[in-house]
Parts: structure tokens; C-alpha cells; sequence
């Protein structure tokens, strides 16, 4: 089932339920609940982010910015970036990969797939990047051999690459399999029937029924990759200005009593937070028109 073809099924069980007297509740039972839920979002949410914010511009907008424009930020920033940048487009190849797989075929050793795509949900972050350092650290598996050829992967880019690609993998492959196991395999087989090769019922069959739930896991996806803390923390070194990415500078700004420049680069990650809101949003209501102009016709 598609996220917005969900959406909808939920507000119509939620306008049944409230259409009925047998289980429609009292009006202060109602608003007792709701308020409980919006004190609790402006407790746990809302005030902690006016709170990075306030933090941020105690000392004015020069402060902030100078704490922007510090060289260290500058490539915390970059490094954060680059990071989801090499670490997304990798999890929607193995995603689409996988939920393809999983969703249209059946073969020996599904459901250990399966249940391998959610390893990262189980396992900690900070065992996730020990791995990586039992594996490619100097006394690891491949420590000798990565020296003597010069290559660094643990205390630098590569490592921090790496941590962010497992602990993120799972967000597009869990956004599709349910989504492709809705849709069932009729289509791509009527395509294939009719003389279509395996890329072009992918292309023209496949992604476009896929395109929203895929889009939205890349959102969820991006969203973790930025603000990946503990995976990262292991394999970084906290090399300042090489090997710290946006969480990790916070840290440290913070550990080192520098209080506005800290919340001014949390102050980004909650800007970036925000805008990956606002997108997510936007691809649900626009999925749900979608869904609506299909019923029309």
C-alpha cells in the first residue's frame, strides 16, 4: 500500500469511528486527549528547538554567522554532505535492489534477506562502527595490509562512508517492500507477456508506481545520514577539520564550553531537519492527489 493510499484508508476508518455512536467518545474525553498530545509536542519538540535557536543568536547575528564561517564548520559541513551524498545514492541502488528481489520473486533465503535489511534498526550505532574498526583498524582483519598499501578507511572519509551507508541502508528497501508486495507482480508480468525487456518494465512499469514511496525513502534516508552521531563517532577519530561531521562539531564546541557556536551549527542541522519536514509533507499530499485523480477516473 502507497503512503498516501494509507493515509487515506486511515482518516476514512477515523471518520467511520467518529460517525458512530457505539464508539464515538465524549467530547472532553476528545480534547482531553489532544491536548495531552499537544502539551507533549511543545514540551518534547517545540521547545527544544526554540531553544537551539535562542542559543544560537544570544549573541547576534555576527556571533552566529562567525561561528558559521569558521573554517572547522565550514568543513564539517562539507564532510556531513559529502557523506549523505556518496551514502544515499548507494542505499536506493541496493534498496530498489533488494525490495525488487524480495517483493517480486521468490527464492531460497528470502526471509533471511528480509530480516538482514533490518540488521541496522537492531543493532547499535556505536557496535555498527567497532565493526568497521575490528575490521579495517590497524590491528583489525585487514589493518596490516590497508597499512602497508597506504589506504585509510578508519580515521577517515572512507570509514565515515561506510558507517553512514549501514546505518542508513534500510530506509528506501523498507519503504518499497511493502509498497511493491502491495502492487503484486501483474503488471511487470503483462509486460514482460508482451515482449518488454527487463529494464524497460522497470522503467516504465515499476519506477512509476514506486516513484513516491521511493522518494520518500530518500528523504528518511538523508535525513539520518546528516545527523548520524554514534557510528560516526567510532570510525571518525574526531580529527578536527577532517573527520568531524556536523553532530561531531556540535560536540565539541559544546565539551569545549564554546555554547553559541555549538547551537549555531545545531541550529543548521535543525534548518536542514525542517526542510526534510517540509519535503516529506509536500510528497505525501502530493501522492495523496495522485491517488485521489486515479479514484476520480
Amino acid at each position: 500500500m502507497s503512503i498516501a493510499a494509507a493515509t487515506m484508508t486511515a482518516h476514512g476508518r477515523a471518520a467511520r469511528f467518529e460517525a458512530s455512536p457505539a464508539t464515538r467518545e465524549p467530547a472532553y474525553v476528545k480534547w482531553t486527549i489532544i491536548a495531552i498530545a499537544l502539551t507533549f509536542f511543545a514540551v518534547f519538540l517545540i521547545l527544544p528547538l526554540a531553544t537551539v535557536f535562542a542559543e544560537a543568536f544570544r549573541k547576534g547575528w555576527e556571533a552566529y554567522f562567525q561561528a558559521i564561517i569558521e573554517p572547522d564548520t565550514r568543513s564539517a559541513v562539507y564532510l556531513t554532505l559529502l557523506a549523505a551524498a556518496i551514502a544515499v545514492p548507494l542505499n536506493v541502488l541496493f534498496g530498489i535492489a533488494a525490495a525488487w528481489a524480495i517483493a517480486k520473486h521468490d527464492f531460497r533465503g528470502k526471509q533471511i534477506l528480509t530480516t538482514l535489511v533490518d540488521l541496522p534498526f537492531s543493532v547499535s550505532p556505536v557496535i555498527a562502527g567497532l565493526i568497521y574498526v575490528l575490521v579495517f583498524g590497524a590491528q583489525g582483519w585487514f589493518g596490516p595490509w590497508l597499512f602497508e598499501n597506504d589506504i585509510k578507511i578508519i580515521f577517515a572519509v572512507p570509514g565515515i562512508v561506510l558507517a553512514t551507508v549501514f546505518v542508513t541502508f534500510p530506509f528506501v528497501a523498507r519503504e518499497l517492500i511493502p509498497l511493491m508486495q502491495a502492487q503484486g507482480r501483474d503488471e511487470e508480468e503483462a509486460a514482460l507477456v508482451l515482449g518488454a525487456t527487463g529494464w524497460q518494465t522497470f522503467r516504465r512499469v515499476t519506477l512509476p508506481n514506486i516513484k513516491w514511496g521511493l522518494l520518500y525513502g530518500v528523504i528518511l534516508c538523508n535525513a539520518r545520514a546528516m545527523g548520524e552521531f554514534g557510528a560516526v563517532s567510532v570510525v571518525s577519530g574526531h580529527i578536527r577539520g577532517q573527520t568531524n561531521t556536523m553532530p561531531l562539531h556540535v560536540e565539541i564546541l559544546y565539551n569545549e564550553y564554546q555554547f553559541t557556536a555549538a547551537f549555531a551549527v545545531a541550529s543548521l542541522l535543525a534548518l536542514l531537519a525542517l526542510v526534510t519536514l517540509v519535503i516529506k509533507t509536500f510528497i505525501e499530499w502530493r501522492a495523496g492527489q495522485v491517488v485521489k485523480q486515479i479514484e476520480a477516473e
